[in-house]
């Protein structure tokens, strides 16, 4: 569906953390989305079909670049839908995302220094408690091969540089 709308994605949290790091159960699939405004109303309007969606919640998520939710009706998977604004963190995740081969198709993901900087950014926003925030960093920088210097760099210019040295330093130890 994001495909044939022409809406750029990737996979994102627990999700594409597991696919590279260390795999962990989730609640749900997180999905970064990039599109004009109107690209995004008319999946809204599509997802209808399959999908509990609050409308209206959805529309001003979209234009406020916010987050909303679907409710998948035949299996109950809840998707958060992350609308991507134009700050360094949301810019990378979709230039840099990889795309992964599965046995159902192509997925576009989170490359893992994107998913490390966007957990940082999370982990930071519950005043550094989501144990599983930590974690999921942590198994990221020792179970693939991460760019570090790109993940210190941008850490810095994002304000969680401080937070990307320590986990860098706790990840070799």
């Amino acid at each position: 569906m994001l495909d044939d709308l022409g809406i750029q994605y990737a996979v994102g949290g627990s999700v594409a953390s597991s696919l590279f790091g260390e795999p962990r159960s989730t609640l749900d699939i997180d999905l970064a989305l990039r599109g004009s405004d109107d690209e995004l109303f008319r999946l809204i309007d599509r997802a209808d079909a399959d999908f509990y969606v609050p409308t209206e919640a959805a529309r001003q998520a979209v234009t406020a670049k916010d987050s909303f939710n679907l409710l998948h009706n035949e299996s109950g998977i809840k998707i958060d839908i992350f609308v991507l604004g134009d700050d360094l963190i949301d810019v990378r995740q979709i230039e840099r995302r990889v795309r992964i081969s599965l046995e159902g198709g192509d997925l576009w993901v989170t490359s893992p220094e994107d998913i490390i900087l966007r957990k940082l950014s999370w982990y930071r926003l519950t005043e550094e408690t989501s144990q599983r925030q930590w974690r999921d960093v942590i198994a990221l920088l020792r179970a693939t091969k991460v760019d570090t210097a790109d993940v210190l760099d941008v850490a810095v210019k994002v304000g969680l540089g401080d937070l990307a040295e320590k986990a860098v330093a706790e990840a070799v130890t």
